[in-house]
């Protein structure tokens, strides 16, 4: 089987199972690179010497995380094809990913937060602001919101998240104001919980950044603002209230628990509380 056949066929698996289509037009770009040194050549071709050649090469120009990244969507490719029986053995067994080191999450103080928040000028641009930073959801999943996935009652709407998987996640009562106000300010008839302003239809990410960093300017904060900083501040907020990692965990959808242990680094007042408490 042909590699470019291997990979229409793995994906039509990965779509079934849930993979997000992000993650799959990542892991194809890194299929067609990997054609494109090889050749559209049988998948039982590549040995893991040739293999391991070409991450190598690829280390001169890539930093860690993307070499990472390459790494593993080849090996889940070839293991995937071993395990439906396309290849003999697998070449990328034992081809670990590199270690990249941990990068501490960015986020805003809460001095920041009041700045972004005075500089919101209208019912959209507060809206989007507090619904992001009282949710901590991704911007994906804000993309694809309905409004009948909002519980007003409960302050909760239900978003789904990476692999496809549904969450709930809460909202404060001052989002609940803003987000009211801005949904009966419309006019239009859209189910997307955001709009654009002009020729109303559902926003996309690029314009959700644009709105963030228009936002930003105003508040003359001195670093670039983006939607993932405000989930960052989400996190270190409850952290810093003193919520369970595990709570923090199940509220920002994370699989692994690794993911959410980052935050504790950011918490130099909770870890200082905790030695007060038990030294």
């Amino acid at each position: 089987m042909l590699l470019s056949k291997a990979w229409e066929s793995y994906e039509s698996d990965k779509r079934i199972e849930g993979f997000s289509q992000q993650t799959l037009k990542a892991y194809q770009l890194q299929v067609q690179l990997l054609i494109r040194y090889f050749g559209d050549v049988d998948i039982d071709s590549p040995t893991t010497e040739q293999l391991k050649e070409y991450f190598s090469k690829s280390s001169k120009t890539l930093k860690p995380s993307s070499l990472a990244h390459r790494v593993r969507s080849i090996k889940s490719l070839l293991r995937w094809s071993h395990k439906e029986g396309y290849i003999r053995r697998n070449p990328a067994a034992k081809i670990k990913e590199p270690k990249v080191g941990k990068r501490i999450p960015k986020f805003l103080t809460e001095r920041e937060i009041e700045h972004l928040r005075e500089a919101c000028y209208s019912p959209l641009e507060r809206a989007l602001f507090e619904f992001m930073f009282s949710t901590g959801c991704r911007i994906g999943e804000i993309v694809t919101l309905d409004k009948n996935n909002i519980n007003w009652s409960n302050h909760s709407a239900i978003v789904r998240g990476k692999g496809d998987k549904e969450r709930e996640v809460y909202f404060n009562i001052r989002c609940d104001i803003w987000l009211k106000r801005y949904v009966e300010s419309r006019e239009d008839n859209e189910a997307a919980i955001f709009v654009t302003e002009r020729h109303p239809h559902r926003m996309s990410k690029a314009q959700m950044r644009y709105i963030i960093q228009r936002i930003s300017k105003r508040a003359g904060i001195n670093k670039v603002i983006h939607p993932h900083q405000l989930r960052h501040s989400y996190a270190t907020n409850l952290l810093n209230n003193g919520a369970p990692i595990e709570v923090i965990q199940s509220l920002m959808g994370h699989e692994k628990s690794e993911t959410t242990k980052i935050y504790a680094e950011l918490s130099g007042r909770l870890r200082k509380e905790f030695y007060q408490k038990y030294f």
